[in-house]
């Protein structure tokens, strides 16, 4: 049984939408997001429902909320408005687009008070209007372990922002620029970027700039992980879009799409597969709106009470 991780949360929330599809208003930015002329919604549903089914069959704790409404088709992405951390403490996040920001759920937030110890709360969507957006766990990859938070410069992760987060919560910051191929900023670092407790993956080359990117590797080589570096397609791919969680068992999972599994080589599974068991979940419809697996899950770093 390998030891238990801060990197690997054993509880998760996540939202299943009624009225799921890609979003108009983030989609300037979102390279990643496709348009379909089908009515996904009901096979969004079913993808929701497969993976809270697949993650209590692993027996990870599972608070599956609904979202009945049509009026925020991102809501299966709940890792961008709230993130949990050790010592009891929940951050709230400043959204981009502006439909987006009613996605933020006070029944979600007394949930976390009633099954979780929280001692505080931390809210910075008040900083909107001045136009400071930070997307929680999209914009910031979070080394729970290391205490480091890399993020990506982009219209929804301002490095104002990521400064005074992780003066607050205890992190060094890491900001850096990244690219597709077609020079277009990386919207979220979550898609290009995972951290799991001995592993990275990470699409190197997206990295804007020789020097940096040779600093980045470094950086996380040195807190003593195996680098899996991913190419272009497989960030495409959303292969590094992927979380690590613990089984009943204690034992940790590395849960991604099926998309992303099939993107990976040989060698690249291997060593994934040294450190944790991979879950692949088919989550294809939602891959539409430009995420996947990582996306959907909001770990919970908090006490049980």
């Amino acid at each position: 049984m390998r030891a238990a991780s801060a990197q690997a949360p054993n509880a998760v929330v996540l939202i299943r939408p009624h009225h799921f599809r890609p979003n108009p208003q983030t989609a300037a930015d979102n390279t990643f997001q496709r348009e379909t002329d089908h009515d996904v919604s009901r096979d969004a549903f079913e993808a929701c429902t497969r993976v809270a089914e697949v993650l209590r069959g692993e027996g990870v704790r599972v608070h599956l909320f609904e979202d009945a409404g049509e009026s925020h088709p991102d809501s299966v992405f709940p890792n961008n408005w709230f993130s949990t951390h050790a010592g009891g403490r929940v951050a709230i996040y400043p959204m981009y687009a502006p439909n987006r920001r009613g996605e933020r759920r006070a029944d979600i937030v007394e949930m976390l008070k009633s099954e979780y110890r929280v001692q505080e709360v931390i809210d910075y969507s008040g900083l909107e209007p001045d136009g400071l957006f930070l997307e929680g766990t999209g914009a910031m990859v979070l080394d729970h372990v290391s205490r480091i938070a890399y993020a990506v410069r982009s219209h929804r992760c301002d490095p104002v922002l990521v400064e005074r987060f992780c003066t607050v919560f205890g992190y060094e910051p890491v900001v850096f620029d990244a690219a597709d191929s077609d020079g277009v900023p990386i919207y979220h670092t979550n898609v290009m970027m995972c951290i799991g407790t001995d592993i990275a993956l990470i699409g190197l080359d997206m990295i804007v700039g020789e020097a940096r990117r040779a600093e980045i590797a470094q950086r996380i080589r040195d807190t003593g992980r195996v680098l899996v570096d991913l190419s272009a397609e497989q960030v495409a791919s959303f292969a590094g879009n992927a979380i690590e969680l613990r089984d009943a068992d204690g034992e940790r999972i590395l849960v991604l799409s099926e998309t992303a599994h099939r993107s990976l080589t040989d060698e690249q599974l291997a060593m994934l597969s040294a450190s944790c068991r991979l879950l692949p979940i088919d989550v294809a419809p939602i891959e539409l709106a430009g995420g996947s697996v990582r996306c959907m899950i909001a770990g919970i770093h908090l006490d049980p009470r």
